[in-house]
């Protein structure tokens, strides 16, 4: 299991939200291409980076966001605001390795559909997409977690399988923010229902235990770490030995 670290970005500053909560944001005296740069010179080969603006139809960060990631040697997998069969050919185009689909794919019936049949000379964007998946009390939630889907959380699992797309990113909203620990039970039940998907867990993440006890389900393919790093409970040299580590177990 491999840590990614997590970079939100609001107004071009590093930030933090708790339980998504724009009123409730913390920010850092960082600049993200500090960040990025502080990461890769410690072995880290992949972040996450969020851009909560264009989350809201902001894209304002996008020209900012976008000069930083072709410039970099990190691995980007970026999400916020992609809501188009364009926005992701866009992204991918612009260099970003992995595109995180939300809200689209939910409220819109044939997003994953088209995008699933999305070919271009070798790329295979199905390879390049997460699918996101933002769950409290085992409800979907969608549009800054402001609405409720309908859809039932394994079915959907399900219809996304069947589309081709097997990488997801489920945040327990219960615990996003809080640095509470991880919502293990959530993910273990979606592990024990389909053992094929590459899972990447997000929310509530404190401590190096906490990362344990999501090792110890065996199946996770990584989990994304924000709060944690900035508040100082996991330290990136933590996160340097535990990647070493896990890339050589792989």
């Amino acid at each position: 299991m491999y840590i990614i670290p997590a970079i939100d970005v609001l107004d071009k500053q590093v930030v933090r939200l708790r339980e998504g909560n724009y009123d409730e944001v913390t920010t850092y005296p960082i600049s993200l291409e500090e960040q990025i740069d502080k990461y890769h010179a410690n072995g880290t080969e992949i972040v996450h980076i969020i851009d909560l603006n264009g989350a809201k139809g902001d894209f304002s960060n996008q020209a900012y966001l976008f000069d930083i990631i072709r410039r970099t040697e990190m691995k980007v997998q970026y999400g916020g605001g992609v809501r188009s069969i364009e926005k992701v050919k866009e992204l991918i185009d612009a260099g970003v390795y992995r595109v995180i689909v939300g809200t689209q794919a939910i409220t819109n019936p044939t997003f994953l559909e088209e995008l699933s049949k999305l070919n271009e000379g070798r790329i295979k964007y199905a390879d390049h997409i997460v699918i996101a998946i933002d769950v409290l009390d085992e409800v979907i939630k969608y549009s800054g977690w402001l609405e409720s889907s309908p859809i039932k959380l394994i079915e959907y699992i399900d219809k996304c399988l069947s589309l081709g797309f097997y990488r997801f990113l489920c945040t327990d909203i219960s615990k996003d923010g809080k640095l509470g620990g991880a919502g293990v039970e959530l993910y273990s039940k979606l592990l024990a229902h389909s053992p094929i998907i590459k899972l990447i867990g997000s929310g509530g993440i404190s401590s190096m235990g906490d990362i344990e006890a999501l090792n110890d389900l065996g199946k996770m393919e990584s989990v994304v770490v924000g709060k944690a790093i900035y508040e100082n409970r996991i330290s990136i040299e933590d996160i340097k030995a535990w990647n070493l580590k896990a890339l050589i177990n792989f």
